[in-house]
């Protein structure tokens, strides 16, 4: 016998022997000794038909393969300097112990839900098709308010896998508590758990955010979640309703940091400081909103009459609008809004290429972009807020933070900037899954990492080309193994 196939026959051995005690604690020893004296074959064909079993068997979960767990928080409306003029030890106490992006640039469109479903898919706009906080339909003029598109699997499922729903597809266990898209269902299946606050529930109750983190904790240390998501509204009301530049925002700013301290301790009290990596993120960021008398308000009306010319609009929605024109009247909206100051106009099909928006189906015909701090007012001027987003995300009061921590990370690591699509494949490499479709590329994130996080997936999967990590690696080890055996005995 070879020296190679001496070889070959001691590592199918090894095999054997590492499946023989899961096969025992599924089969009776009576039956494994019937089976023996039964079946007239070769003890080599058994050890075949054995390792064969076991290799089949055993890549059908990736959950086993998962050391450790990872939480991904969203503090809604975090403007990436939010914590440079206010003392936050825990936040800084973060950059020590993990890794800090100097800033990072959200999608266009700088909302709520677009922006996480881009974080939570890897894709842009464009490609998940959650095009604004609203659900809405052109035809009917349906329009479904922020905290109820949350329930609304129609807006949400296009195709677009979720983190979520990708990690439970390869073995792994996932919940939601309040993020955007959570509470869908995606092609019928929905989270492992979902927790959804009420519309008009208070976000600012500072008992309450730490009771969440309590609850998540529990779910890691006691039920054995893989992944979470939780989603904070805060600073984003308090920018809205104060402004970013006042008092209030700072004093909500030294809550979400007493809020990190919490975290920190409770990390330790569940003992998951060893086996628990964190990512802290939002958004986008916020600016000042213009009024009167410093600026002069953009009022569209006042340079066509909206009435006659558009079909379907939501606009008095901060620095974002969409429009669609009524049958032939296009190009006059066009033309028209062209004239306004302080605005950016655009054909849908003329939108840039770098804004990821123009293959949009969703999209209406027309988008309106206002100038930094500018609100786009339909008819009259109902805005209230003094703080808003919606923005173009190369503004730098659109950025936002992020913030990493936990085995998987360097300490004392500064990021360069980066787009929240690529936070997606970073997730899939922490939790050691293959990534469904998407935009983004692990090489802008890896460096933050230590060498000793395994399990690369793919850096960008090919749309089309993903499938669920399992049943076709288990038959492709099944006959690779196969033929291995069979060459062997040949020889033999």
């Amino acid at each position: 016998m070879s020296a190679d196939l001496y070889q070959t026959r001691l590592h199918i051995n090894q095999v054997v022997h590492r499946c023989a005690g899961q096969v025992k604690q599924l089969q009776p020893r009576s039956e494994l000794q019937s089976v023996g004296v039964k079946m007239k074959m070769r003890p080599q064909l058994l050890l075949v038909l054995t390792a064969v079993v076991c290799a089949a068997a055993k890549p059908l979960s990736k959950a086993a393969m998962t050391s450790n767990k990872l939480l991904l928080i969203s503090f809604d409306g975090f403007r990436w300097d939010y914590d440079q003029d206010v003392d936050t030890p825990n936040l800084d106490q973060l950059a020590a112990d993990g890794v800090k992006a100097k800033y990072i640039t959200p999608p266009m469109l700088t909302m709520t839900s677009p922006s996480h479903f881009t974080t939570i898919t890897g894709r842009w706009v464009e490609d998940h098709e959650v095009v604004h906080n609203l659900m809405f339909n052109q035809e009917t003029n349906l329009k479904v308010p922020h905290k109820e598109t949350l329930k609304r699997s129609e807006w949400w499922d296009n195709g677009a896998l979720p983190l979520w729903i990708t990690a439970q597809n390869q073995g792994l266990k996932t919940a939601s508590f309040s993020f955007p898209g959570g509470g869908a269902n995606y092609s019928g299946q929905g989270v492992n758990r979902v927790l959804l606050e009420e519309s008009g529930h208070p976000d600012d109750n500072e008992t309450e955010w730490r009771q969440k983190i309590d609850t998540v904790m529990s779910w890691f240390s006691e039920e054995d979640f893989h992944l979470v998501t939780l989603y904070y509204g805060e600073p984003d009301n308090v920018g809205h309703a104060k402004g970013p530049d006042t008092p209030d925002r700072k004093e909500i700013i030294r809550q979400i940091d007493r809020t990190i301290g919490y975290l920190k301790d409770a990390i330790d009290r569940h003992n998951l400081t060893d086996g628990l990596n964190v990512i802290i993120t939002s958004d986008h960021g916020m600016t000042t909103v213009k009024k009167k008398p410093q600026v002069d308000e953009v009022i569209l009306n006042k340079y066509l009459n909206l009435f006659e010319v558009a079909k379907f609009e939501i606009l008095d929605y901060g620095g974002f609008g969409i429009l669609t024109p009524r049958p032939g009247k296009e190009q006059e909206v066009f033309d028209a809004l062209s004239n306004v100051p302080n605005i950016t106009v655009y054909k849908k099909n003329e939108i840039p290429e770098s804004f990821h928006l123009a293959k949009s189906e969703r999209l209406p015909p027309i988008v309106i972009i206002a100038d930094l701090g500018f609100n786009l007012n339909s008819r009259f001027i109902v805005y209230v807020n003094k703080g808003d987003h919606g923005f173009h995300n190369t503004e730098m009061d659109m950025k936002t933070i992020f913030r990493a921590f936990g085995p998987s990370f360097k300490r004392s690591y500064l990021s360069e900037p980066f787009d929240s699509i690529h936070i997606y494949p970073l997730m899939c490499k922490l939790l050691q899954i293959q990534p469904a479709p998407h935009n983004g590329s692990l090489s802008v994130t890896e460096d933050m990492l230590l060498p000793t996080t395994t399990a690369k997936p793919s850096l960008t999967t090919p749309q089309g080309s993903f499938t669920t990590a399992g049943s076709q690696g288990a038959r492709l080890s099944v006959v690779l193994l196969l033929a291995m055996l069979l060459s062997m005995f040949a020889v033999l």
